[in-house]
């Protein structure tokens, strides 16, 4: 069974730094393409960063371009997301996601697991 285990999230005030880890199990985690994606209240699920199998390359949404900064460690099957100038806009439950299709994915409906999310809340 695939686990997906996302920690890290917190309150922060606007301007501040956080950073998210997800820590896989039950699969060899160097075969999958791994994303973070956000889902704010009210709102639907929306992409966030992407890191290919071996690292080498990321994809980010425009609105945390610069910001945001996914890597992997695939001794460690972990994957984090570096989150630097955080806005009141950025709050929402992170989840990290796994990919085991050919191509890096931006849209949600290629991932095959999923993590239960961890609260991100960006005070003003």
């Amino acid at each position: 069974q695939v686990q997906l285990v996302e920690s890290g999230g917190g309150l922060v005030r606007s301007g501040g730094s956080l950073r998210l880890s997800c820590a896989a199990s039950g699969r060899t985690f160097s075969t999958d393409h791994m994303g973070w994606f956000r889902q704010a209240p009210g709102k639907e699920r929306e992409f966030v960063a992407v890191i290919s199998r071996s690292g080498r390359i990321t994809d980010y949404a425009d609105s945390v371009k610069g910001r945001f900064t996914i890597s992997r460690d695939n001794a460690k099957n972990t994957v984090y997301l570096q989150m630097n100038g955080l806005k009141p806009e950025d709050t929402a439950v992170y989840y990290c996601a796994a990919d085991s299709g050919l191509n890096v994915a931006v849209a949600p409906q290629w991932y095959n697991y999923w993590g239960q999310g961890t609260q991100v809340t960006v005070s003003s």
